[in-house]
This record gives structure tokens, sequence and C-alpha cells, in this order.
């Protein structure tokens, strides 16, 4: 639940809200991620009019408004201002009505005044509400960045996913997030990971306890959020097991809806995890750029076997 509130608490010194009248509707939901400006609505055309939207008044409004009578004026405010409607946030720092102060108080609808344009407004508080409501996961792991790839490491509880992490970080690359990992959907076609505020630039290492990366490594092996390209997950060698030596058979996991390419690293003693999951990064870098080691490599074999039959027919046709 998404409430007046929490957005003006989060976003007021960015947009420069200062709140005017209606206070006692913070507790208001806002619904949908949109935004828009009244403009022909206040003239009494309201077909296709939303109401559950933020409401954005800008000069155009309000020079509109203060040319008409006070009845009308009130009247006009009245059809706009639904009882769905979240916020009206007045731009420019124009000063609001006093019919709309008047109706913002008597139906507890938050009015704000901001120093922006309209237009500025707009584009940023859709912004900002588009990552408030797109789609999103908690998942257990722990993000870190690797030659620009995002990779989200998963396994059993100690299986050793901060401790490869904490390895990473030794050679130069960045946490996002260690054993919590907040997923979310951006744009409908990426995934992007971060970790709780609470938790920001922690790690967990049994045996030592909390440690915190950004004092111990510096700033740069830190980062807030990154995109998620491969999802690998660490898990005990199991002889019984087959693991793939080629890689011809690529997998995927879904997250929200999105494939996303997905390995299984055994772990056991002798094996380097920390340079594996280099290399998995590095290798899908390669194949972002259009190489694919175990495709070339499985078409050279093709071309031997058949080299190889080839010459077997022609020596049995001509012996």
């Amino acid at each position: 639940m998404y409430l007046v509130q929490h957005f003006y608490e989060a976003h007021a010194r960015y947009l420069g809200l200062e709140l005017v009248a209606g206070k006692s509707g913070l507790s208001r939901r806002i619904n949908k991620a949109e935004v828009h400006r009244p403009g022909l609505s206040l003239t009494g055309y309201l077909k296709g009019f939303v109401g559950a939207r933020i409401l954005v008044f800008g000069k155009q409004e309000i020079e509109y408004l203060r040319e008409l009578e006070s009845k009308i004026r009130a009247e006009r405010l009245k059809a706009v201002l639904t009882p769905s409607t979240p916020a009206v946030i007045i731009a420019r720092g124009f000063r609001p009505p006093k019919e709309l102060i008047v109706l913002c108080d008597k139906n507890k609808i938050p009015l704000f005044r901001a120093t922006s344009t309209a237009t500025n407004l707009l584009s940023r508080i859709t912004f900002l509400l588009l990552e408030e409501f797109c789609p999103s996961v908690t998942l257990h792991g722990t993000l870190v960045e690797m030659f620009g790839v995002g990779v989200l490491i998963q396994g059993e509880s100690s299986v050793g996913k901060s401790e490869a992490a904490l390895g990473l970080i030794e050679r130069g690359h960045r946490l996002i997030s260690d054993d919590v990992v907040r997923v979310k959907k951006k744009e409908g076609s990426y995934l992007a990971g971060s970790g709780p505020e609470l938790t920001r630039h922690l790690m967990e290492i049994r045996g030592i306890g909390i440690i915190n990366v950004a004092h111990l490594y510096g700033a740069v092996c830190v980062r807030p959020d990154k995109g998620i390209d491969i999802v690998v997950k660490l898990e005990e060698w199991d002889d019984q097991h087959f693991y793939d030596r080629v890689g011809l058979d690529e997998k995927f996991i879904d997250i929200l809806g999105i494939s996303v390419p997905y390995h299984v690293l055994p772990v056991k003693p002798g094996r380097d995890v920390v340079l594996l999951l280099e290399t998995i990064a590095l290798n899908h870098r390669l194949k972002d750029m259009g190489y694919n080691s175990a495709k070339e490599f499985n078409a050279k074999l093709l071309e031997t076997i058949a080299r190889r039959q080839k010459k077997k027919v022609i020596h049995e046709t001509h012996p």
C-alpha cells in the first residue's frame, strides 16, 4: 500500500513540495502510477477523465481559474476533485485559489505547492511512481558486479555464497547486496537488484560476524544497485549427478516474467569458486558480443566428423 504520506516523505525535498492544505488526507492511497493536468476538464468536459491520478495545476490552469467567477470556479474544481483523487500539486509556486484550499481541506485531499514547472513535475513524478509501482520480489542470495555483469549468487545456507562474494571483492569486484536482494522489473524489460537500507554494504561471514565492505575495502567496492544478468546457484558436489561439460544446453530461470541465464556451479574442496564465477561472467560477456565457445566447438566437431565420414566413403568406394 503506497500512501501520499510515503510519497511526500520520500520525495518532498527532490520535488520541492510544500504542504498547503488537506494535511488530514496524507493517509490517502495512490493507486495509479499516473499524474496529469486537469486542462480541458476544468471547462466542464469530463468525458474520459480519470480521478484516481495525482493532479498538477500549471500556469494555464491557474490563469484560467482566475478568470472565472468564484461560484463557477468552485463548481469546476469540485468536478475534478473526486473521492479517489490522491493529491493536488500547484506548479511554479503559484498561490492556490481560495476555493481549491477550502475543497481540499473539506474533502481531505492533500494540496501541495512546488517551485518547478508543470512539465517538469509531470516527468519527475511519473518516473518516481513507476519506480514505486514496478513489480518486485525479494530473493535470497548475494548480488555482485563482475566486469560490468550483475551476478546473483544463490544456494543453500552455508554453501559459501558470502565467502565467494568476499573473494570477488578482494579481486576488485563490487558488492550490491548480501543475503537479501530486492529485485524490481524496470520498464517491463530488465531486472535491477538492490539491498535493504539497513544492511547496505554489510556482509555476514560465519566465524567472523558482520563486516562493512565499504569501510574495509573502500567505497569503490560497493554500489547501490545493478541489473541482474546471470543467476549462479552454488551446490555441493554430487558424484551421482551429471554436470554439463560442454555448455550447449543453456539454462534459464524465470524472475518476474523475465528469463535470466542460469548456471549450476558444483562446489567441493580444491575448486576455485571465485575464479569460476569470474569465468562465467566473462563468458557471458563474450556471448553478448556474439561469440559462443561451446557452439564454435560443436561446429568444428561436426565438421571433423563429416570430413572423416567423407574420407571413409571415398576409401570404401575406391579401395
